[in-house]
């Protein structure tokens, strides 16, 4: 499982980048979307890309995706979503605290996998 920190100016763009992950990069996301404040995640970026951002975020989320880390990072790599999206690897510091606090998160309202409708029959 990878873990997939998405940064954004407003709900919509991360309704839409979660929606990218599905449809344009094939990741299966595991469970809801988690709330992450976006101070945060702006630190864990900071830290993992060495080096402060240009613009903080407003809002932004955590989830696991069924793939594996390598995996991730390539199809991610493959889409233009309307967020900054970065998968965190195991490898990182941050990684094994996001992970261990990802189910005392709240979750992320809004968002209803497209893949669970299409498997159902509905659409």
């Amino acid at each position: 499982m990878a873990l997939i920190l998405i940064r954004a100016d407003d709900k919509k763009k991360i309704l839409n980048a979660l929606a990218d992950l599905e449809r344009h990069a094939h990741l299966k996301i595991c469970g809801k979307p988690k709330i992450i404040p976006p101070e945060l995640a702006d630190e864990v970026i900071e830290r993992i890309l060495k080096q402060k951002i240009k613009r903080k975020s407003k809002r932004a989320v955590m989830v696991l995706v069924e793939e594996d880390t390598t995996k991730s990072i390539m199809q991610v790599r493959k889409i233009h979503p309307p967020a900054h999206l970065v998968v965190i690897s195991d490898e990182y510091e941050d990684y094994s605290n996001l992970k261990k606090n990802f189910s005392e998160l709240l979750p992320f309202k809004g968002y209803y996998s497209l893949k669970s409708k299409e498997r159902s029959g509905k659409r």
